[in-house]
Parts: structure tokens; sequence; C-alpha cells
């Protein structure tokens, strides 16, 4: 949940400030840039996190806190790189390939019960699965729309 309100809260501040100062909503660059927010703050969680979301991944994974290191450091990357057009849609492609490659670890988590914040196995029951797959999906929607389809192509949503 906290993804989505980061996700929503930047792409809404992004767009009234662009309509304030420059009298256009600057869409896709609000589309990006709150992904690139909502990246670096789940980047940020791999960090103050380490421990839990390296029991996301299976015991037979080697080095997995050294993974969750490495995927956040991508993540800050994938996101800043949003920023800049000349590299947006190779990046946005490469985002949909890893929302598509960690969603086996976010199903392992919610199986196993996996409580990240809390490095332990309080966490959410396999119920969780019916917000976690459908967010995984719109956020694959999100990069598609405003990263990778881009604005030429765009015409018939803003």
């Amino acid at each position: 949940m906290d993804v989505l309100i980061v996700l929503f809260t930047a792409f809404i501040v992004g767009i009234l400030i662009s309509k304030l100062t420059q009298k256009d909503f600057k869409w896709h660059f609000n589309g990006n840039l709150a992904m690139c927010c909502m990246l670096c703050f789940t980047g940020m969680g791999h960090f103050l996190f380490t421990k839990g979301m390296a029991m996301m991944l299976p015991d037979f994974i080697p080095y997995r806190e050294a993974l969750v290191y490495i995927t956040g450091v991508a993540e800050f990357i994938f996101g800043i790189l949003l920023l800049f057009p000349a590299y947006r849609t190779t990046t946005g492609v490469i985002i949909i390939l890893f929302f598509v490659l960690v969603l086996p670890a976010n199903i392992y988590a919610v199986l196993h019960n996996v409580n990240l914040k809390e490095a332990n196995y309080t966490g959410n029951g396999v119920g969780y699965l019916w917000f976690r797959v459908p967010l995984q999906v719109f956020l694959i929607g999100w990069v598609y729309i405003f990263s990778v389809r881009g604005k030429k192509n765009n015409k018939l949503l803003f």
C-alpha cells in the first residue's frame, strides 16, 4: 500500500506543480517522476530491511543479502534513468523485466508469511496475493504507458 501512496502522491503533486508553473500537466514526465520516486522509496527498503528482504528469497539462492543490496541500487538507478528521455524507453523495458523477475520472490514471501520489516514469519498470509499480484501488473502497466509506449504513441490516454 505504501508503494501506491508514494506513486500517486508524487504523480498528483507533480502534475499540479507542472500545471501551476508551466500551464501544462506534463503527464508523461510526471508519470516517470512518480515511478522514480516509488523506485527510490522501495530501493531504500532494501537497505533499511535487508534481513527481511533476504528472507523473501529461498534458502538455495546464494548471497541473498548481497542480492538485496544490488537490487536496491538497481532500483535507484532505474528510477533516475526514467527522468532522462534518451534512456526512458530502454529503462522502462528493463524495469518491466525486473518487475516480472521479482514477482516470484514476492509470492514466496507471502506463501512463507515473511514480514520484511520485522524480519520474521508473522507477515501477511496467502490472501495478500490478491493485492500483490494485481499491484505488480499495475506497476508494469504504469511503466509501459509512461516509459515504453511513450508520449508520441499515447494519444488515447492523455
